[in-house]
């Protein structure tokens, strides 16, 4: 894997997250942002019930020293960015939409991320986020669970893809 992250928490966990991807035949390489190592996991499904769209769903995670509130704000953000630029086809909003996990997994999470993450999936223009805060410490996944007013159609697709790739290690 990546030097000293394979012997961290944060390392096994992202490894179990790339198992869990790869397992249901996403796309997933380790790219590097800023000098960090960041894991990318992705695919794309069309669906009649979703009113004939395509949904390219992009898995980002990465081992951070420390989780705040505008370290994952602005991680979810580089997301959103990323995965707009390089989902390819048609823009998004024509008949195809974006979703992301934005992931970041440390052993100090501040309280106050958690909730950010847990407290609504984010939307922008046919772009829904639904952030992950892994505290690695205490073996907690915070993210949104329910169903948003808009982007709900797509709601039990986002529940089950996190239940697959986050839960269970």
């Amino acid at each position: 894997m990546h030097g000293q992250q394979e012997q961290s928490a944060a390392g096994t966990y992202l490894a179990f997250v790339e198992q869990r991807m790869a397992a249901d035949g996403c796309g997933t390489q380790w790219d590097n942002w800023g000098g960090a190592p960041v894991l990318v996991g992705r695919r794309a499904e069309f669906r009649l019930r979703w009113m004939a769209t395509k949904l390219h769903l992009f898995t980002v995670a990465a081992a951070v020293p420390e989780i705040t509130v505008p370290v994952i704000s602005a991680f979810t953000d580089q997301v959103v960015q990323y995965a707009k630029n390089t989902k390819g086809g048609l823009p998004v909003g024509l008949q195809n939409g974006v979703g992301a996990f934005p992931l970041l997994v440390s052993d100090r999470v501040d309280p106050a991320a958690v909730h950010w993450a847990e407290s609504q999936q984010r939307v922008k223009f046919a772009c829904m986020t639904r952030p992950v805060v892994v505290d690695s410490s205490r073996q907690y996944v915070g993210m949104f669970r329910g169903k948003p007013l808009l982007g709900r159609v797509y709601a039990s697709y986002f529940n089950e893809k996190a239940a697959r790739y986050f839960y269970g290690q």
